[in-house]
């Protein structure tokens, strides 16, 4: 089916034409100067759009609104009118039908929008059409992730992520889009490769290609970390979770680390590794990630492999779980598809209900999920359990070994106690017997003193 507009359709873009001039919008000569990133001269006035399909309810619809709502604020816009329709599929040429575009002409227009956004991706041709109709811009909810994205890239890595992310939602958006000024504030238009809208497809694709590349390097790197990271004493362990659930405010309240932690969607992009020691003495490399979303765009997936490859390499998930939103099990379904898209989701999971000090829900959520913790990283409500839990889960992973070390070596001993889990020491004529738990790593650097191996 074709995504131009029929002879309906040209009739009544013809005659918004006749009754419209340019309008302000995300794109107008009244945007906002960005000064950096994220300060702009004006809060943008939103009209969000969302369609219910056959395969979906209206309950689901309204919880992804809500959630493009919470985006919007994040972007720095305010979301004044909410439309909703009810269709078996989109309309090929404006997704919502030419009725449909009317009534968000007029909610624009009683309102004085400045952009429409709707809750699903939109095709360029679509997209093309809606401008032209609406005379004001039009985004989809990947347009809005991007731009937050682009706000809270600080690292080379995560700057270059964002661009090439952008660059590969733009790059079949170049025809047919209208001579906009891009320098302008709007959402969809700020960070890195803003300007790259202006240029030539060549030119575009040769600085796509050159971000591939360097982010392949970058992954290689990584690669390479993980490699020397698996011959280190220490366990790999990352925080992973649905946005807002309070990853940053976890890895925090367990490390002391200095991160940015706001009650805002997406404020991680870049991710941070401490070391972090467990009860039991042994330590941890514990690296906070990127958050997800449901409809995550798959352009971001796809830029920031190298980043999300840090879940990959782990040990162990701490999936974090916002406990007192209203549907934790579709936050949980929605990181899982993620996880399976990077190839991590057969990596083991501890579950961890946060905010239980906000609400009851979380403990009840626990106690649903066997294995699972509820803590408070705001309070500390749970953090000893969720260390117990945690060295728990990585002592399953490694074997009992039986040494005998002589009494002349106390540095063995220490070495032991240091770099694995001691079960039980007992004092002889000629040295100390020791059984304990570690890391192949380690116990090939103790190899001299391993009398007996024992597998679980």
């Amino acid at each position: 089916m074709s995504d131009q507009p029929g002879p309906e359709d040209r009739e009544f873009l013809e005659q918004v034409e006749a009754e419209l001039g340019e309008h302000r919008g995300a794109f107008g000569e009244y945007g906002g100067v960005v000064d950096g990133l994220i300060d702009r001269s004006f809060r943008e006035r939103i009209v969000l759009v969302g369609v219910t399909t056959a395969n979906q309810s209206d309950a689901e619809t309204d919880a992804s609104l809500d959630e493009l709502e919470q985006l919007i604020d994040t972007a720095g816009a305010d979301a004044l009118d909410r439309i909703v329709q009810r269709r078996d599929r989109p309309d090929p040429a404006t997704f919502v039908g030419r009725g449909k575009v009317q009534e968000i002409l007029d909610s624009s227009l009683s309102i004085d929008a400045d952009t429409v956004v709707f809750d699903d991706e939109l095709s360029p041709g679509q997209q093309v059409n809606l401008e032209r109709m609406l005379k004001r811009s039009a985004l989809d909810r990947t347009a809005v992730i991007l731009d937050i994205f682009a706000q809270h890239a600080t690292s080379a890595e995560g700057k270059a992520q964002v661009e090439l992310a952008q660059l590969r939602y733009r790059l079949p958006r170049l025809r047919g889009k209208r001579d906009f000024s891009q320098q302008a504030g709007g959402i969809g238009t700020r960070g890195p490769g803003e300007t790259q809208l202006e240029v030539d497809r060549r030119r575009l694709v040769r600085r796509m290609h050159k971000l591939e590349r360097n982010l392949a390097d970058i992954s290689a790197r990584r690669t390479n970390q993980r490699k020397a990271r698996h011959r280190s004493p220490f366990r790999t362990v990352s925080i992973v979770g649905y946005t807002n659930a309070g990853k940053s405010s976890l890895l925090r309240r367990l490390t002391g680390a200095d991160v940015v932690v706001e009650d805002r969607l997406f404020a991680t992009v870049d991710p941070t590794t401490r070391k972090l020691q467990l009860p039991g003495g042994e330590q941890i490399l514990l690296t906070d990630t990127v958050g997800f979303v449901r409809k995550l765009p798959h352009q971001l997936v796809e830029a920031f492999k190298s980043t999300l490859e840090v879940s990959a390499g782990s040990d162990l998930l701490l999936h974090v779980v916002d406990g007192s939103t209203v549907d934790p099990d579709a936050h949980i379904d929605a990181v899982r598809e993620v996880l399976a898209d990077i190839e991590s989701d057969e990596i083991p999971q501890l579950l961890v209900f946060n905010k239980a000090d906000l609400s009851p829900e979380a403990t009840q959520l626990a106690e649903h999920h066997p294995g699972s913790v509820a803590v408070s990283a705001s309070s500390g409500k749970g953090i000893e359990d969720l260390l117990t839990a945690i060295g728990d889960r990585l002592r399953a992973m490694t074997d009992l070994y039986e040494l005998f070390v002589p009494w002349a070596r106390g540095d063995i001993v220490a070495a032991a106690h240091r770099e694995g889990e001691v079960v039980s020491e007992d004092s002889e004529n000629d040295g100390m017997r020791i059984m304990a738990r570690f890391e192949p790593a380690s116990a090939s650097r103790l190899a001299e003193f391993v009398v007996a191996k024992f597998d679980d």
